[in-house]
């Protein structure tokens, strides 16, 4: 096949009443092919398709865009390196680019920053994780050292104030340092308002920053090229490391992110830098961490209620039998939730990723157990309980109720002593049939039994004829009668019309 040009000079020569020997001659090719090109110019040699590498794997990769239509050409190359194919990533991104007909690409602008100077961070939304019927949506919070592109990932099934600063702070130790300053978006984790170019920060970011000597950054809002390096960031992880993957719980996926960080997303060729990240990255000096890190855990303070637990984030956690009643400090991240009293540590559970389920260690029951054993080895309790079934079945509404039971079988043999065992009995029946637990009740209502009642007679008059008359008691069937009828009379006045 020859080219447009030589195909024009044939047809010009030709024009000039020059020969087909003449012009084969002069532009150097056959006869024949003149004579074809001066009859039929815009003729085209068909080229027979050429085998492909790919060709083997073609079924493979529509079997990888059905599960997943939007799958990157890197991974669909992983899963096919895998299976023996031994091509490139650009046979591989040519045919999927002609399966899906083709896309658009936007124009961005790039922003420098010198070695160590900046972190971009910013979250993105990957579905939901499922924990036994329980759903849990899934975030992941992508922090990027600006120069050398390296790049961190922090998965977490929230978005509040300490889940980034954990974020944050696991990133800073992944990077063995931190910049100088932090670039991020108008989160309200981050910003809490903002006019024009005046920016107030979250004063919990700018308490989590301090120690670091990291001054924040915040873009303009509707301007994502300000951050393009973790936006473009955002989309390669969505569009690398997720798809054609399946987790069992959050550890599950930081597990499998950080191995993708180590052995592809790190150690690539970065399209922007022509350069691996990691090793761009030894240009880079960062910060040192300060000597004490702040703790960064989600920090509550709770109340243990009196079986033994505390509520948190949809579960109940145990703590000792002897703290109920007490508020606690609950401090818990992505692995644990740890109970606090007065600075020290009383309990500590792996933490629960399901709602309505009871965390519980088992020597805070047996400790319940053996408090019980002791209650009920008691002499007061002892001698309370002879008192009969009764005693006994109020005894044990006192303990499900959480109340001092020493306490109060001290104050009801007080009350037995006073009033006598059958008064308080009755005040216990009456007691229990209403739910009411506590010596009050019970001091209450024998207190009314033995109040004695006051029976006044009738006034005396002078004369005693007067003294004599007895009257009948009153019909309440007359006034309910007479109560109606007025009513009746009332309404039928309401709805005549006026003149």
């Amino acid at each position: 096949m020859i080219d447009k040009r030589t195909i024009f000079e044939i047809h010009r020569l030709k024009n000039l009443d020059w020969s087909d020997r003449k012009i084969a001659a002069n532009l150097r090719i056959d006869r024949v092919t003149v004579k074809k090109y001066v009859r039929h110019p815009e003729t085209v040699k068909k080229q027979r398709p050429r085998a492909s590498k790919l060709d083997p794997f073609r079924d493979l990769v529509r079997e990888l865009l059905e599960k997943d239509n939007t799958v990157s050409a890197p991974v669909v190359l992983q899963h096919l390196t895998e299976n023996g194919f031994d091509g490139g990533i650009t046979i591989v991104r040519d045919y999927l680019y002609g399966l899906r007909g083709g896309r658009k690409r936007r124009a961005y602008t790039r922003f420098e920053s010198a070695p160590g100077k900046q972190m971009q961070a910013d979250w993105g939304h990957f579905g939901s994780l499922e924990y036994d019927g329980t759903r849990r949506k899934l975030y992941a919070l992508v922090v990027i050292e600006s120069f050398s592109r390296m790049l961190y990932v922090r998965f977490t099934h929230s978005q509040k104030q300490s889940a980034l600063h954990n974020g944050l702070l696991d990133a800073f130790s992944w990077f063995g340092g931190c910049p100088g300053q932090i670039l991020v978006d108008n989160m309200a984790t981050a910003v809490v308002e903002r006019l024009g170019s005046v920016v107030r920060f979250n004063d919990a970011f700018l308490d989590f920053l301090r120690p670091f000597n990291i001054v924040p950054v915040a873009c303009n809002p509707a301007s994502p090229w300000e951050k393009g390096k973790v936006e473009s960031s955002v989309k390669f992880i969505r569009h690398n490391f997720w798809p054609l993957r399946s987790f069992t719980d959050l550890n599950d996926v930081q597990r499998q992110v950080e191995h993708w960080l180590k052995t592809i997303a790190n150690v690539r060729v970065h399209q922007g830098t022509g350069q691996r990240p990691v090793d761009r990255s030894e240009k880079v000096k960062l910060n040192p961490l300060p000597d004490l890190l702040p703790d960064c855990r989600e920090t509550l303070s709770l109340l243990v209620h009196k079986d033994f637990a505390v509520r948190f984030d949809g579960n109940t956690y145990t703590a000792p039998p002897w703290a109920i009643g007490k508020t606690v400090t609950v401090k818990a991240n992505q692995k644990n939730v740890a109970l606090y009293l007065k600075d020290k540590r009383i309990a500590v559970h792996s933490r629960c990723w399901q709602r309505k389920q009871r965390i519980e260690t088992p020597s805070h029951k047996q400790q319940v157990k053996k408090l019980r054993k002791r209650l009920w080895q008691d002499r007061q309790v002892t001698a309370f309980m002879s008192l009969g079934p009764v005693a006994v079945d109020y005894l044990k509404g006192l303990t499900d109720a959480g109340l001092s039971v020493k306490k109060q079988v001290k104050r009801l043999l007080c009350l037995k002593d006073r009033y006598g065992t059958e008064a308080v009995i009755y005040a216990l029946t009456k007691s229990m049939s209403c739910k009411a637990w506590g010596a009050d009740y019970v001091e209450n209502i024998v207190h009314q039994q033995m109040t004695p009642k006051n029976d006044h007679l009738p006034v005396k008059l002078k004369n005693e004829r007067l003294n004599r008359i007895r009257l009948d008691l009153p019909s309440l069937a007359d006034y309910d009668a007479h109560i109606i009828r007025r009513v009746k009379c009332l309404k039928t006045s309401v709805k005549k019309p006026k003149h």
